[in-house]
């Protein structure tokens, strides 16, 4: 039993859920978002919330169950207060920049590399050493932000490069003589 597919999604005043067969539409201040869930689970509207129900007890419809009331809340969650990652710079002369829609890495390759932001992505640079990403779409803003670290992502040895603020990175020793 999926103890986070039991619970309904609780829906904050100034939002409005539809549900429609088997997509969930949500808007709120920030903006509309859906969802098509799967056919083997049940989508309802109720008074407690938006509720989801498996169809049948097959393993593929139990797995099915949390994840899908998981994608529910993260749009009512992304309408409402939105989603957002930090990444941290580390290394010398590695700095970032917006420009426009653009976003410029000098992350000490010989060219500077430049990322366009896509639509439904806000990227902001308080320092020239951090980077956030916002947005209402959850999973939108972790691939911009996993595409982001990709460009040069964390070495062990002196921990250059790009990394989420919350992440930890092991380091290794070196050479010794």
């Amino acid at each position: 039993m999926s103890r986070i597919g039991k619970k309904p999604v609780a829906i904050p005043s100034g939002i409005t859920a539809t549900v429609d067969g088997q997509t969930v539409s949500v808007k709120g201040p920030k903006g509309a978002l859906s969802f098509a869930v799967h056919d083997l689970v049940s989508v309802e509207n109720t008074a407690d919330g938006i509720s989801v129900q498996p169809r049948d007890e097959s393993k593929k419809a139990r797995s099915l169950w949390g994840m899908s009331r998981t994608m529910v809340s993260n749009l009512v969650v992304g309408v409402s207060k939105g989603f957002e990652r930090k990444l941290d710079i580390t290394g010398v002369g590695y700095k970032a920049a917006v420009q426009g829609k653009k976003l410029n890495l000098s992350l000490g390759y010989s060219h500077d590399v430049v990322y366009d932001i896509p639509e439904g992505i806000t990227i902001a640079c308080a320092k020239p050493t951090e980077i956030l990403v916002s947005g209402i779409d959850r999973q939108k803003v972790g691939q911009v932000a996993a595409e982001i670290r990709e460009f040069r992502g964390p070495e062990p040895y002196k921990g250059k490069g790009v990394r989420y603020s919350d992440e930890f990175i092991v380091r290794k020793e070196g050479k010794k003589k």
